[in-house]
């Protein structure tokens, strides 16, 4: 018998500040978007723009991060920030408020490790970085 893994590790930046918010319960949920690129294809080709570069293609992934994990990325993280997230994909359906079904995907974090400093002077104390 084969064990199954739900594994996801994505290196890319942060779309757009946390936002945390605290359930009825007591936990501390925040949200990050963090883009990834890759090189664009036309044709099962890669292309160059319009300057000169490697076309890109991006994606963004919504990451959610619980209780301490979620309160230290809300504390140290900010827009443009480079991130390694470690987790697993969570698929939900609900019916919006018309009884539509709708369909979402999210990465539940293990961990996120910060790869470069964010912009603000609240990184001051955050944990310090591998930089190459």
């Amino acid at each position: 018998r084969r064990p199954m893994t739900n594994l996801v590790i994505l290196v890319g930046r942060i779309a757009r500040d946390p936002e945390t918010r605290t359930t009825q319960g007591g936990t501390s949920i925040t949200s990050i978007s963090v883009v990834t690129d890759r090189p664009a294809r036309k044709d099962g080709k890669t292309y160059k723009d319009e300057n000169g570069y490697t076309a890109k293609e991006s994606e963004f992934h919504r990451v959610t991060c619980f209780n301490g994990l979620g309160q230290n990325v809300a504390k140290y993280c900010t827009k443009g920030q480079l991130v390694t997230v470690e987790g697993r994909i969570h698929y939900t359906s609900w019916d919006d408020k018309d009884g539509v079904k709708r369909y979402g995907c999210e990465i539940i974090a293990d961990k996120v490790d910060f790869l470069s400093k964010g912009r603000s002077s609240a990184n001051e104390g955050a944990p310090d970085i591998d930089e190459d």
